[in-house]
């Protein structure tokens, strides 16, 4: 199983060849991503479309919006079980994983509580996590 990350969905949204190449390599049924991604994406379109300037940036807002929720009606998204929460609250107690970002935090244990490679151009921000599989598509 493969779950992607905030970034691998923004790049695939924006039509980047790699991360399509890689999709295509992949059997539908393996793909995923976590209510953390979810939560992200449509929170950065809602805020774009609140803060639009004019009427353009109004309407690609909307458009882009719309564009993000019907990806993510073709994925399906991985919750915070109880096994990723357990991992999360055993994580939390460690001092080195303090420096990994909460949103990212809950990503990698989402991950690692369904035994799937995480992919994500930012192999930096999960690489503390012991165990975790990462992968780029991006680059």
């Amino acid at each position: 199983m493969y779950i992607l990350d905030t970034d691998t969905i923004t790049h695939l949204h924006a039509g980047n060849n790699k991360v399509i190449e890689n999709i295509r390599k992949v059997d539908d049924d393996d793909l995923r991503t976590t209510i953390v991604t979810k939560i992200e994406l449509l929170r950065g379109r809602f805020d774009f479309l609140l803060k639009a300037s004019d009427i353009n940036q109004l309407m690609r807002a909307q458009k882009l919006l719309y564009r993000t929720e019907e990806l993510l009606s073709q994925l399906p998204i991985l919750p915070i079980d109880q096994k990723a929460a357990l991992q999360f609250e055993q994580f939390r107690k460690i001092n080195k994983f303090r420096k990994i970002g909460r949103a990212d935090m809950l990503i990698g244990c989402i991950t690692l509580a369904n035994k799937a490679i995480l992919v994500t151009r930012n192999v930096r921000h999960f690489h503390q996590i012991p165990v975790l599989l990462v992968k780029n598509w991006v680059d």
